[in-house]
This record gives structure tokens, sequence and C-alpha cells, in this order.
């Protein structure tokens, strides 16, 4: 396992510079503009598909994904930016890849992108080290998505993180009653809606945006379906998209690659 030598800019706004940062994976990445994705566990289908287009979107206009590689938004936010465009920070030794469910996730990021964690090897997360790990993946960003939260959740810990480090912050637009930690961020005026994910790009990137345009196979799997579903719906090209590389499948769940 190694360890970053060179000193990384963004991590100066951090209450204390780490004393190590560990590493596995592509460096390049930390020169990249990068943006930070974080959010609940248990993101509703809303939320999946709004993260996935987002960070698909960002990726392809060449913003790196910061996230936390855990499961719900995390793991929509990388897989959506593809392992080779997105930096996972861990909360545990790299060598442990947790969530044992992100297990392939995680390895690809280590094979294509990069793994940091601030821990040595074998250190098993711990609830302190959760709070350890948010503080790096909003330093590392230059601005913090919050897709969809709970009061007093985890993320808040980030957005507290954000503001401290005085970084924009800006979250998915919710129904009433739902994601209530997003919304009370946008009454307090501590927050901006995404009320257009293609200009939010463009303001991300400074340049005009590069649009994938998705067809219908491609929209209806960035819902993150089950694989019976895709199955049913595309028959056959279900089995040429998996043979090429285009879905990956997880749990019985479809994700785009």
């Amino acid at each position: 396992m190694n360890f970053i030598e060179q000193h990384v800019d963004e991590l100066s706004s951090m209450k204390k510079y780490p004393s190590k940062i560990f590493y596995e994976g592509n460096l390049e990445l930390l020169k990249s503009k990068k943006i930070s994705i974080v959010g609940t566990r248990k993101p509703s289908k809303y939320t999946k598909q709004m993260v996935q287009i987002l960070s698909q979107k960002l990726s392809s206009n060449g913003i790196c994904v910061v996230s936390g590689g855990a499961m719900g938004v995390d793991a929509v936010a990388h897989v959506g930016a593809k392992s080779s465009n997105t930096i996972a920070v861990l909360p545990c030794g790299i060598n442990i890849k947790y969530p044992t469910v992100n297990k392939n996730l995680l390895t690809s990021i280590e094979q294509n992108g990069l793994l940091l964690s601030q821990f040595e090897a074998g250190f098993k997360a711990t609830p302190w080290s959760f709070v350890v790990r948010n503080e790096l993946v909003v330093a590392l960003g230059d601005v913090l998505v919050v897709a969809e939260a709970d009061l007093k959740s985890g993320s808040m810990r980030s957005v507290e993180f954000a503001l401290k480090m005085n970084k924009e912050i800006f979250v998915l637009p919710h129904r009433l009653g739902e994601s209530e930690a997003t919304q009370e961020l946008l009454e307090q005026k501590k927050a901006k809606a995404i009320y257009n994910i293609d200009g939010f790009v463009e303001y991300i990137s400074g340049n005009k945006l590069h649009v994938k345009n998705m067809d219908e196979f491609e929209k209806f799997c960035s819902t993150s379906p089950t694989y019976d579903e895709v199955l049913a719906k595309f028959p056959q090209r279900v089995f040429e998209a998996e043979l090429n590389g285009e879905i990956e499948v997880k749990n019985t769940k479809v994700f785009l690659v």
C-alpha cells in the first residue's frame, strides 16, 4: 500500500492536514477538476436516476467524481462516472473492501481509478472513521452535491465540513416530505438546487456541454432496474450490452457502465 508524498492543495482546507494518505490507483486523478457527491445509503429511484445521469455527464466532460465508496448514492455516483474517472475515499484500510457489497466496484476503482484512505492496512471502519472519511471527500471536491439526505445523517456532517471550508453546496430538488435535510438547506439558503443538470455541468466545467444522447435502452438502465425487468423489455439488447461491457449486473440490479 502506497502513501501520497506530494502536497495536495485542496486538503489545506481541512481542519488538520492529514499526516498520511494511503492510495492505490491513478494519482493523476488528483490533478483533475473534481466534484464531491454524497447522500443516503437508501436513495429513491428518482435520486438514483438523477445521480447516475449527473455523474455520467460530469465524467464525460472531464470532471472526476469523488465519493465515499458506500452503498446507495456513493455507489451510483462511482458507477455513473465509470471506475477510470472516480475517486473513492474509504473509512478503513484500502486492503479492506468495505462495504462487502461494493467489493467488485471498489476493486475496479482500485485498478482503473483511485482509492484513498487515511488508515493503515487492516484498519476496520468505526463510527469516527466515517467522519474522517467524510471530511476528506468534501475537501477534494471543488463543490459538494448532496443528492438526498435525512436530518442528522452522515451527509449532514459532510455539509458542516463544506460550510467550514466555504465550499458551494448543491442539492437535487425533491418533493415536499422527501429528503428533509436537503429541503432544509434550501430553505436556509445554505445550498442551491440543481434544476438543470446540463446547465450545472456547464457551470462546473466552464465549457459547453458535451452531450451523449442515450437511447431508450440506456435511459431504462439508468433507473437501476432489475435484470429481469431489462430482460423482459429488451431481450435482445441486454445480452449484447452485457457482453460489450455497457451494463453491469450487481445483486440482480442493472447499472450503466
